[in-house]
């Protein structure tokens, strides 16, 4: 799994998947506890590992009380 680091605010926020239809739920809720979970993506900047940044779609998974989790990478835009 690549890591990243986040650099700026994540903007273009947008939902993908609320409560069941998050093929990920269970999981999720045993990990993280009970929640509403949306799968959410957005756009921001961000630096690889190897120092490099880049303008990237990133995926995550949040919930009201518990916040972002599980961030990915999913393409670069610039």
């Amino acid at each position: 799994m690549e890591s990243f680091l986040i650099l700026s605010d994540i903007t273009d926020e947008e939902v993908i998947a609320v409560g069941n239809s998050i093929r990920d739920l269970p999981r999720l809720r045993k990990l993280y506890g009970d929640g509403r979970w949306r799968k959410m993506k957005g756009v921001a900047l961000i630096q690889l590992r190897s120092g490099h940044i880049r303008k990237a779609e990133i995926h995550w998974y949040e919930a009201h009380g518990i916040g972002r989790k599980e961030f990915k990478r999913k393409g670069y835009l610039d």
